[in-house]
């Protein structure tokens, strides 16, 4: 089957033009990523914050939350899905786009085999637009037949994944890169939840961890390697990790 193509609304009205949002993602702006279920989403709250931190620091505005989630409770209804995958992008002027795309499916991922890439991303804590150079990684990790890149210094120490957050078990915590990096919103929900610590984590640590898992606004999965070290899969600790993550409340947008 065919995955149709993201409903897209510009500023609350229909994008007729399909290449108008990838146009739009060539410049600069920023971005956040969510689930939606029957019109709540989890950590809304934070997703809002995180727009308006971005939208402050890069045009020197506040971003208006009530407008923001107008949009997207009017591109859901337009689009006539009540659970999606949504993703909200802020550009200069404070121009919206809202997107809306089939939901990621609910439960734990499905394992990961990681490699490591050099790269570290520019200004990381903006979740911006124009991230060639994680894509660049990304991709090649595909082709290479892995799940997903790690992204580390040119010392070796561990800062995020292409697109995931990256966590270590060391049996009695979470231990989280303190490296610079992107606080998902999955993250940021679990962290405070389970117990976490943030400490520098180098590829020379790696063996030293029982488990390892990467979260985003898709999915939480175990790893099951990092280049050539290997993890088992921790089944009590990805399903306190779920079950966790689960017992968030949905927020009305």
């Amino acid at each position: 089957m065919t995955t149709p193509p993201p409903h897209i609304e510009i500023d609350g009205d229909p994008a007729t033009d399909p290449g108008l949002l990838a146009a739009l993602m060539t410049g600069f702006g920023h971005f956040t990523a969510m689930q939606v279920r029957d019109g709540r989403v989890k950590g809304l709250d934070l997703h809002l914050a995180r727009l308006d931190r971005a939208t402050r620091e890069l045009f020197d505005q506040e971003l208006d939350g009530k407008r923001v989630r107008a949009l997207i409770t009017g591109a859901l209804e337009t689009s006539g899905q009540r659970n999606a995958s949504v993703r909200v992008y802020v550009y200069p002027d404070i121009r919206i786009a809202v997107t809306v795309a089939a939901p990621a499916p609910d439960g734990l991922g499905a394992p990961q085999r990681l490699t490591t890439a050099e790269y570290w991303r520019p200004a990381p804590h903006i979740k911006h637009l124009g991230g060639f150079g994680q894509s660049y990684h990304r991709e090649a990790a595909l082709r290479a037949g892995y799940d997903e890149a790690v992204l580390t210094s040119p010392y070796g120490e561990i800062a995020e994944g292409a697109v995931t957050n990256i966590a270590f078990w060391d049996g009695t915590s979470l231990v989280w890169p303190s490296a610079p990096c992107l606080e998902g919103i999955t993250m940021a929900l679990l962290e405070p939840r389970l117990p976490s610590v943030r400490r520098p984590v180098t590829l020379a640590d790696l063996s030293g961890y029982r488990a390892a898992l990467v979260t985003n606004s898709r999915s939480i999965a175990a790893v099951t390697a990092i280049d050539e070290v290997t993890f088992a899969v921790d089944e009590e600790l990805m399903e306190r990790v779920y079950s966790t993550y689960d017992s968030v409340e949905w927020d009305e947008l």
